[in-house]
Parts: C-alpha cells; structure tokens; sequence
C-alpha cells in the first residue's frame, strides 16, 4: 500500500511538473518568438506568412515545441505546423493576450488536446499588432510522463526488495533476541520485570557513560535516600552518599565491596554495561545491586566469633596433651590460645606437679611455660618460682578455684601489691587486661593459666571468661594425666635404676663399656649384667622384658636377681637359661597371663660366659638379639648362636656354643630397641650396627659412642641396652697347674709346688694358708672323688686355688663333733678362705677357694 501510494504520488507530481513545464516553455518560446528582431517588419510584408511559416518551424523544431503560431489581432493564423492551417481563425482564447497579458490554457486543437501560451507582440507604442502562440501537445507531455514511468516502477520494485530483505532480518533477529516471543509475551515479561525489579529487596541502578542515572528501582531509591526524579540526573546530584557516587562515577569493577552509607553496611556489585562488538571509546555505564548487610554483618561477627572460639577448642584437643610431658603440654597450652584468644599466655604450675606430685595449698608456682605475640615483655621470665600474694587474681583462683577476670589491670590494686616495679611495666607496656583460669582436674588445682591482652583495645568480657574457663578446663585433664604419667615414670625409673647395676663390679676378664636409655613412652624391662665368676671368669648378661611401666621395671629386676642367683651355681649357659625359663613359667602361673600384676608378657636373654685363661667363650640365648663379635683386625661378625625360644614358653632345650676370642677381640650384647626403628628394620640396623663396630683402634668407650651416634634415635620408642665387652687374657705367669698323681702321699708335693710358686709370685705371706687349703681339698678329691686330678692357681685381683677332679659328688661342709677324727677340712677352707665353691664340667667338677691379695699385690 505504501509503494502503491507513492507510485500514485510519483505519477501525479510528474504528470503536474510535466504540464507545468510545457505551460512554462510554450510561455518561453512565444515570448521569445515574438521579441525576435525581423517580426514586426515581416507582419508589414505584403505576403506574412512567406516570411513568417519558415521562422516559425524552424524555431519551433530548435525550441522543442510542437507548433508555433503567429496570428494577427484577430486571430488569422500566418504560420501553422500544418500549412493549410494558414489563413484560418486560431482556436483558444485571445482575448486576454489583446488586452496585453500572456495567457496559457488547454484546448482541443488542430493537433489534438493542447496546451498553448498567447502572448502579444507590441508596437514601439505599446499597441498590440500580432499575437504569438506556442504549445504541446497533450500526447508528448504524457508520452515524456510514460517514459518516467518504468524508472519509477524500478525503483518502487528496488525498495520493496530491500525493505522485504530489511524487514525479513530484522524480524529473524527480534526473534532470536525475544526468543520467539510475541508482542503480548512481551508486553507481559515487561510488566513482570517492571514489577520485580521493584519489589525485590536488593537495589538495582543502571548509569550510562557520561554518569547519568538510567535506572534506580524503590530499593535503591530507600537505602540511598534518592529523590522521586533521580532518574536521569547526574549520579552526583541526586545526593547520594560521597563514596557510593565516586564508586558509581569510577565504572569500575567491584564484587561485594562494603560502603558504609547513611548508617548502613551496603554491599556493592558493579559491572560495566558494555556489549560485546561496541566501538572502542564510547562511554560505557554500569549495572550495580546493592545489599544491606547491617543485620546480617551483625549476625555474622557473632558467628564468626563463635566460630574462632570453637576453633581454638578444637585446635585445642589435638594440639594439647601430644605428649605425657607436664612442661610440653603447658607449652601446648600457651601455644594454641596465641594470637587466636590472648597475646600473651603464662602457665604457672605448683612446683610439685612438676614432679608428679599432688600439690600442696601453699605451694610455690613456677613459671612453666611462656607464649606471646613479643618476646620483649616484662611478665615473670620462664622458670621464675613466684609466691603470689592472697591479694592476686592468681592467688584467689589457685585458693578457689575458680576464674578470675581483671578488665583493666591498672586500677586492680591487690595485683599491683605482688611486684609494684613489674606490673607497672606491664601497664606501661600495654597489657591492660587479664584472665587467671586455674588448672583444676578432679578435684585438684594444679596452677594457674594467665591470659593477658594487650593489642585488642577492648578488654576481656564475661563471654572470653566462660571461653578461658572451658579451655584450661579441657587443658587439665592432660594436664593431670601428664602429671600422673610423670609420677609413674619417675616411680618406674627410679626403681629400674635401683634394679640395674650402679656401679660394675670389679673383674680382670674384659674391659667393658655399657649404656641404657628408657623409651620416651615410658620406662621398659631391659638390662644388662656384668656378673664376676670364681676362676677369673665373667658373665655377661643382656635381657628384656616386653612392655613397659613398673610392672615390666619389676619383672625385669626379678629376672636380673634370678640370673645372678643362678649364676652363683656356676651353672652353664644353656642350663641356666632352662632354670631361668621354669622361673618365667611360674611366675606365669601367678596370674592369668594377661594382668599387669599377674605373669611376663614375654622376655628374651642372651647369657655369655667368658674365661680370659682358656679365652673360651660359651653363651646361649633365649630368643634374644644374636652378639656381635668384633676381632682385633676390625672384622666385625654376627654370631650364629641358635636363637632358643623366649623364656617362658617351655618344652624346647637351649643350645651352648662356644666361641674361642683372641685377646682384645670386643664382644657386642644389646636389645632390639637398639636396631629397631620405625624407619627402618632390624636387618638394616644390625648392618648400620656392624659398620660402627668395624674399627680395630677403637676402646669399649669409643666404639659405644661411635654406635650411639650412628643409631639412636632421638625420640626411642623402645628401651635401648648396649654392653660391649673387650676380652683380657691371665697368661702363663698368672696361672699355674700342676697333675697330681692318684696317691695321697702327693698331697705333700702339691704343698711344696705351690709354696715355690707363690714364692716366684711373691705372695709369701699366704704361703701357709694355701698350703693349708690346697692339703685339705686334694685329700678330699684323692679319697672321696676320681682320678685324674690336678691342681691350678690363679693370680688375678684374688688368688684363687682350683681342684679338679672326674666325680661329680660335691663336699658339704659339716661342723664335726669334739670327739670326730674327720670333717674339720673344709671347715677350715671356708674359715681361711674369701670364699669357695663348688663348679661343674662335663669332665667332673671343680673346688676352688679364692683368698684375698695382699694390699701391695692389688
């Protein structure tokens, strides 16, 4: 309808400036045709039109008319298109023209419907002598309007074209930008929105780029106090906030940004407004939300509070109490309440818990530990004894126990009155507030936590009171468990202490180095013996007893009584073993097996005789550790020795071997506390063991340290027992041995034989008493044993004389009667000797008597 109208349009205005035109150039034509020099003369011509009809054609073929006419004042034509048109009336109107106008008009002429100008053709004096007339056709003006028309109709097509094509995009993209919605799915989504945005509780403003406010819905307009017509004014003139406005002007990126606007806590979100494709350096606006989180920063301080606080409690149940240490878990404590609660926290203990004790009413406190956000304070050093005054907030709540708040310690007089010149620089320093929670687990009050403030400005409340309380309250209980722990442990070591060798005992065969450390855990069963045997020998001896505490300190010291009673029967190693496991066996049956009063848990021992004459060493072990036997040349061996079972199970026999050592070869007993580790295995530590070892230059004491530092873990889960034993030799001068043939007439050589023997040893003064002992024992062994006997002295730290013989029948001493001819030899024996005995071999037995050296001789 539009290019209909148009094309009608187009068509009327072209056929109006088409006839317009032909009025205007027929008006052009006949008035220049009738200025044209020559016209008047030739109208005075005898003949006009002979002169006039060629003009006229010409000028009408030049001016691109279709007639030109000139006629005389009463309308007979002199020239005409059509000649025989000449001499005959004019159609049109004349009239006007003779009255000197020029008139156009429409008629119905010889050529069809034209249109004519008339104009006059005037004399010198103004009269009108002819008239001129010059038209078109109405059939050329519509033929010129036609040959319009096609363009018009090309162009009218072309726009359609394009406005279909136009229109067909534009509605492709309003629907995809719409998603096909219509327009009353339109018209309904904006009401929807219109009525969202301005009921929801969250400010929305839209500004453009020069910082206009585009659109501010009802809770934008309420948390910013703007005005009814702040639409469309300059972000900065509707009175909004300085910094909410700067925040808006600036354009830039913001995300949860809190403002601080007309007494509000304003959440701001801001994004630029600038679509994808926009030309770079055009302004660009901003869509901002707003959220008052007045309340909810309220609500959410206390949560957060109550959240640090629960915090500290739980970081506080596993960082307090990591160990059964009384000083540590004070430092836990101190540790875990820095700088979540106080900036500084002491620890004052009673001076008897440190010790495991209970304390007292009026024990001293000891500063135990120390934690703070400085180390330049002036609070009591680490390890101060302080005698609080009753006056103190610290003196009350050890009395009372109860806690103890101080908002402002500068007016808190009773505190001042402890050490005026120390707490006035503690005000001075900035500490100004303080909590003094006692330590308080069933029923006792161990001492004191001080929590004091000093950067936080406000000072504690009731609510930090409560938290103090329940803190050192959970911190107690650890407390006293460490102190119970300590008690125990202390009780544990002192009896392992009283129950392992003080001091070795003197001896010739082996120079011996030694070390025990109980496991951090607690104190264990393991131990080690140097045990002196008659003939210069000694016995070596390392055990241990599974677990730990007093129970394992306690089986332990039995064991180690019941090897040295044992060993006093010289009995062999795999013998003693077996009378040490019938031992463990009972002691089983004295309760269930499984109660820490009642049997062993289980026990191992190695046990090692060693003799420096023969250099012979026999030793078995029952399931403990094998020895390590280090020879003079630093070749370092693992002894093969048969493991045996632990003591206590039964049933399975121990096994002796025999080991020949060269003097100055070192000899290596321990426990597996020692190679075992959580790190690594034992293979792997008997092999790191066996490399410290490997030095031939090195003493017992040195080759101890060289161990220690290659394998002791700092923090030993087990307990560790080490002996390292380097062999001695008694040579030939020391040691005389003699046969003594069946008979006792050879009881007086044997006397002669060894008075000359102690002569060459210089030891005359017991010359009498030998010969007196070594009478009676070979007349014994003669009448009352089995041949062979033999005769050896010893010259160690003792002399000590030896009868050997092949029965296995033991004297026993008697006390004779006054009338009895017999039974007063060995009575004198023990009588004159130190002491004797009675040992077995597998060939026979041994009598021997030791006497003591002359005090120059030792």
């Amino acid at each position: 309808m539009l290019a209909a109208g148009a094309l009608l349009a187009l068509v009327l205005q072209s056929r109006h400036d088409i006839d317009r035109e032909a009025r205007n150039r027929s008006v052009s034509v006949a008035q220049t045709f009738a200025k044209s020099l020559g016209l008047r003369e030739a109208l005075d011509a005898p003949d006009p039109s002979s002169i006039l009809q060629p003009l006229a054609e010409e000028t009408r073929k030049a001016a691109g008319v279709d007639f030109i006419v000139v006629m005389d004042t009463h309308g007979i034509r002199y020239s005409h298109p059509q000649p025989d048109r000449i001499g005959k009336r004019f159609v049109g109107t004349i009239e006007p023209s003779l009255a000197g106008r020029v008139h156009t008009e429409s008629v119905e002429g010889p050529l069809g419907k034209e249109i004519q100008a008339i104009v006059p053709v005037t004399s010198p004096q103004g009269d009108v002598v002819a008239l001129v007339s010059a038209g078109l056709t109405v059939k050329s003006v519509t033929g010129v309007a036609n040959r319009q028309l096609p363009v018009i109709l090309l162009s009218i097509a072309g726009g359609l074209a394009l406005a279909t094509v136009g229109t067909a995009l534009i509605s492709r993209r309003l629907r995809r930008q719409t998603h096909g919605l219509g327009t009353q799915e339109m018209t309904r989504m904006y009401e929807h929105h219109d009525a969202v945005l301005h009921s929801v509780r969250e400010g929305v403003l839209i500004t453009d780029g020069e910082g206009r406010l585009l659109l501010a819905n009802d809770e934008a307009g309420r948390l910013l106090g703007l005005p009814d017509d702040a639409e469309g004014r300059p972000v900065d003139e509707v009175g909004m906030d300085r910094r909410m406005a700067d925040l808006l002007l600036s354009g830039r990126v913001a995300t949860d940004e809190v403002l601080e606007a007309g007494g509000r806590l304003l959440v701001v979100n801001q994004r630029p407004t600038h679509p994808q494709g926009r030309p770079q350096g055009r302004p660009q606006g901003s869509a901002v939300t707003i959220r008052d989180s007045t309340e909810m920063r309220l609500l959410s301080s206390r949560a957060e509070t109550a959240r640090r606080r629960l915090r500290l409690l739980y970081d506080a149940g596993g960082d307090i109490g990591t160990t059964l240490d009384v000083v540590r878990t004070a430092q836990e404590l101190a540790d875990v309440a820095v700088p979540q609660f106080a900036d500084f926290v002491t620890v004052d203990l009673a001076d008897p818990v440190l010790e495991g004790d209970e304390p007292g009413p009026d024990s001293d406190m000891r500063r135990t530990a120390v934690s703070g956000i400085r180390a330049d304070h002036p609070l009591y050093p680490l390890g101060t004894l302080i005698d609080f005054l009753p006056s103190t907030p610290q003196a009350r709540g050890y009395g009372t126990g109860a806690a103890e708040l101080v908002p402002d310690l500068r007016d808190a007089p009773g505190w001042h009155a402890q050490d005026p010149a120390r707490t006035a620089a503690i005000v001075d320093y900035g500490i100004h507030s303080l909590i003094a929670a006692p330590l308080k687990a069933r029923g006792v009050v161990l001492g004191v936590v001080n929590f004091w403030r000093s950067q936080k400005p406000e000072p504690f409340d009731e609510d930090d009171l409560f938290l103090a309380e329940e803190l050192v309250g959970r911190a107690a209980v650890t407390m006293d468990n460490a102190r119970r722990y300590t008690r125990e442990h202390n009780l544990a070591v002192t009896l392992q202490r009283s129950l392992l060798p003080q001091d070795l005992p003197e001896q010739s065969a082996v120079d011996v180095a030694h070390f025990y450390q109980p496991a951090q855990s607690g104190v264990g069963g393991d131990w080690f013996d140097v045990i002196p045997l008659p003939g210069s020998r000694v016995a070596l001896v390392v055990g241990d007893v599974v677990g730990h505490g007093l129970h394992a300190a306690a089986t332990m010291g039995r064991l180690r009584t019941a090897v040295h009673n044992f060993s006093s029967l010289d009995l062999p190693p795999d013998e003693l073993l077996a009378r040490l496991d019938n031992l463990v066996q009972r002691m089983d049956q004295e309760g269930d097996g499984s109660a820490p009063m009642g049997g062993v848990m289980g026990a191992t021992c190695l046990y090692a005789v060693y003799d420096p004459v023969s250099r012979l060493c026999s030793m078995a072990r029952a399931g403990h550790m094998p020895p390590l036997v280090v020879a003079p040349d630093g070749t370092t061996t693992i002894s093969e020795l048969p493991a045996g079972p632990p003591l206590g199970l039964g049933g399975m026999p121990f096994e002796t071997m025999e080991l020949h050592l060269a003097e100055g070869s070192q000899l290596v007993l321990y426990t597996d506390g020692l190679v075992e580790e959580r790190s690594r295995d034992i293979a792997e530590g008997v092999e790191m063991l066996r490399t410290a070892l490997s030095h031939p230059d090195r003493d017992p004491q040195a080759s101890r340290r060289a161990v220690l530092d290659a394998l002791l873990p700092s923090q030993p889960s087990d307990d560790i027992a080490l002996l390292i034993a380097r062999t001695r030799t008694l040579g030939p001068g020391r040691v005389a041995r003699w046969e003594v043939p069946f008979d006792p007439s050879e009881v007086g050589a044997v006397r002669s034989r060894a008075a000359g023997q102690l002569e060459e040893w210089g030891l005359e003064e017991l010359v009498f008493s030998t010969e007196l002992i070594l009478s009676e024992l070979v007349t014994n062994a003669i009448r009352y044993g089995a041949a062979p006997v033999h005769v050896r002295l010893l010259r160690d730290r003792t002399l000590t004389c030896e009868v050997w013989d092949s029965s296995s029948t033991a004297p026993h001493l008697r006390y004779a009667a006054g009338m009895d001819e017999g039974g007063r030899g060995l009575f004198l024996v023990a009588q004159i000797s130190e002491h004797w005995g009675t040992r077995y071999t597998p060939e026979g037995k041994v009598i021997w008597a030791e006497q003591p050296l002359p005090t120059a001789d030792r």
